[in-house]
């Protein structure tokens, strides 16, 4: 058996406690080794004398004997453990810590993560992150959790194009909030539920972010395209990451000027009028609605956008709640797609993209060692 490998896990909001949860779990506890924990105010090397951290404590040790926060330090920390091959799980959604994955690759140090600003964001950084990760360097970078949360949709892209599978198309629902809001709305069986009455349900559901425009601006399914491009040789390029994504904004025009949550929450119902008419479109054709990224690599493109579907394809008929729905159309797989379906968010399964990465790891410096 190898030794269990170092982790220190920073952020420890609803996924990084669903992590640590995981991390200390008997599937995984002899194969790791928590060295450290952190939010985004103090971090706390383990093992503490006399104190066992478990799921349920973790919170109250850490306010009592944490140290500030000092990223550097952890680094620094990670980088000289005597059984090497740390690992940092960085699951915040901070800016600054993906700043520094290229540093932190070229110590050693392996990164797995699902904030997505990486992988997500201009050129240059995620370039340096691959220059500073495998095969480039022995250090390993894992973020499958970025794009559907705990769904294999980055391991089976790799695999499709590293057996030399040809990519034509990829399209998908990748917004967990955005299938919720339009199967809902939008159904083959039809009905007359107002777009707002929606979004103020999926509000009070925990679905979408305090302010619904951040989920309904597209931004995040733009942030997942992103990162499934930059696994394609092929796709076109997209120096700006999401930002050089074409993204259609579902907060109608009519609203645009509201300058608060607060006032666009009580102002929602103006926009009904201009769902209603593309729903009523979309039903004369025998189709129903849905937000989808697409990746369309025989017009060289890549975008996010309100889309039409027959009442008897996958998107309109599979999905269910909140799931995430991608269809791979390669040289292989067709006319049929491959479809990968499942919950696209939630705690739970994103922390288990997470820790499934880091099997992948520990798989990795076990068949080295």
């Amino acid at each position: 058996m190898s030794r269990p490998i170092p982790v220190a896990l920073i952020g420890l909001g609803g996924v990084g406690r669903a992590i640590l949860s995981q991390l200390l779990s008997p599937a995984l506890a002899p194969k790791f080794n928590l060295v450290l924990i952190a939010n985004s105010r103090q971090s706390l090397s383990l093992p503490l004398p006399g104190s066992q951290i478990t799921p349920a404590n973790y919170l109250p040790v850490l306010e009592k004997y944490g140290t500030p926060l000092d990223v550097a330090s952890i680094i620094s920390v990670l980088s000289a453990h005597p059984d090497g091959n740390a690992v940092l799980i960085d699951s915040t959604g901070s800016d600054a810590i993906p700043a520094l994955y290229p540093q932190i690759l070229k110590l050693g140090i392996h990164v797995i993560t699902p904030n997505k600003k990486a992988a997500s964001g201009k050129d240059e950084l995620w370039k340096a992150v691959a220059e500073a990760s495998y095969p480039n360097s022995p250090a390993l970078y894992y973020g499958e959790s970025t794009v559907g949360a705990g769904l294999p949709l980055l391991s089976t892209l790799k695999d499709l194009v590293g057996t030399g599978d040809e990519i034509i198309k990829i399209e998908g629902v990748f917004s967990g909030t955005l299938s919720y809001i339009f199967n809902e709305y939008s159904k083959v069986e039809g009905g007359d539920v107002k777009f707002s009455e929606v979004v103020k349900i999926a509000k009070d559901k925990g679905y979408t972010e305090p302010d619904p425009r951040d989920d309904l601006s597209g931004t995040d399914v733009a942030r997942k395209l992103t990162i499934l491009s930059r696994l394609i040789p092929t796709a076109p390029a997209l120096p700006e990451g999401y930002a050089s994504v074409p993204t259609q904004s579902l907060v109608p025009d009519v609203l645009s000027n509201a300058q608060s949550k607060e006032e666009y929450l009580e102002r929602l119902a103006e926009g009904d009028e201009y769902f209603a008419k593309v729903r009523e479109e979309a039903r004369k054709e025998g189709k129903v609605v849905r937000y989808v990224g697409e990746i369309d690599l025989v017009n060289g493109k890549v975008e996010c956008k309100l889309g039409k579907y027959d009442f008897d394809h996958a998107f309109a008929t599979a999905l269910k709640g909140s799931d995430n729905i991608v269809s791979f159309h390669t040289k292989r797989y067709s006319p049929r797609p491959l479809i990968i379906q499942g919950a696209g968010a939630g705690a739970d399964v994103t922390a288990m993209g997470c820790t499934s990465d880091l099997l992948k790891v520990y798989e990795r410096v076990a068949r080295l060692a």
